[in-house]
């Protein structure tokens, strides 16, 4: 469920990603079974190479997005092969640890070397500011393509990620406010469950990222609160997407009005919510950690 994204997308928005992916991955090797002159194609190489010095097969099917049986397939080739050990995980006996032998940092090793002359033989066509043009260019690509894959998903108030996520928003403003941050003044299971509010988890790869939450204040109105993204997951453009999936979900519960309020010292948040069309307005609540109050008008629901 990727709220707050009701528009289709445009074919030729579709068949542009297309061309360049087909393009990268014949310009790079990918379609060889012998990835960079190795004896191995790209998916049991970048396997080897995900590995790093040691890793659960869970956690690298969570992060590769791999079938379950094929990722045990290519592990078991590797290991035959003599670049991987497979063992228990030493602390859950019910996961599988593997990490590369002295052989499988070898070729490691070897690849980095291999793919770092073809990353050169690429680049040394352009000049230095082309390099630059390019440089930049990738990396607004890769930032857009991390917030396009982030899916945002209902859950309910009650669920382990809901309270994980509000645990860690408390803990990261309870540093930035001067004040610290009272974790009672989270909202409740109850309040963001149902038709009386609702609660997004932004997901990269199956681990939460963000977070936001809806509450009924009265009749017509409702509340965002605690809209957080963390650290390793900002400047992407998530925040504005929770914040969109809020204001869609309040839409369909007949909210016409939406307000929030924000501390001093969140400032981003600030130009944000301002960037997204709310308006400041009087206090409509007494909140120890406000200082500045918005609403939004919300279109009907379709």
């Amino acid at each position: 469920m990727n709220p707050g994204h009701t528009e289709p997308v445009p074919t030729d928005d579709v068949a542009a990603l297309r061309r360049f992916n087909r393009y990268f991955t014949r310009r790079i090797g990918a379609l060889d079974d012998h990835y960079l002159g190795q004896d191995r194609p790209l998916g049991a190489a970048r396997l080897l190479f995900e590995i790093g010095e040691g890793a659960s097969l869970r956690e690298l099917r969570s992060r590769l997005g791999l079938d379950a049986g094929y990722l045990s397939r290519m592990a078991k080739s590797l290991e035959a092969q003599g670049m991987v050990r497979i063992s228990v995980h030493p602390e859950d006996n019910r996961l599988r640890r593997i990490e590369p032998t002295p052989a499988g940092r070898t070729e490691v090793k070897e690849q980095n070397r291999r793919a770092d002359a073809l990353a050169a033989g690429l680049l040394s066509g352009l000049t230095a500011d082309q390099r630059a043009d390019l440089t930049d260019a990738l990396a607004t690509t890769r930032r857009l393509l991390r917030l396009a894959a982030i899916t945002i998903d209902l859950v309910d108030g009650h669920a382990p990620d809901t309270r994980a996520c509000l645990d860690a928003y408390a803990a990261d403003i309870d540093a930035r406010f001067p004040e610290g941050f009272d974790k009672s003044d989270l909202v409740r299971p109850e309040e963001v469950s149902g038709d009386t509010g609702a609660f997004f988890v932004a997901y990269e790869e199956g681990r939460p990222v963000g977070c936001g939450a809806l509450r009924r204040l009265e009749p017509g109105v409702g509340e965002v609160r605690h809209v957080w993204v963390h650290p390793e997951a900002r400047r992407l453009g998530l925040a504005r997407r929770i914040l969109a999936a809020l204001e869609q979900a309040a839409s369909v519960r007949e909210l016409s009005v939406v307000r929030l309020d924000t501390h001093a010292t969140l400032t981003e948040a600030q130009a944000m919510y301002r960037a997204c069309g709310y308006t400041e307005i009087p206090a409509y609540v007494d909140h120890v950690y406000a200082s500045h109050w918005f609403e939004k008008r919300l279109p009907a629901a379709p």
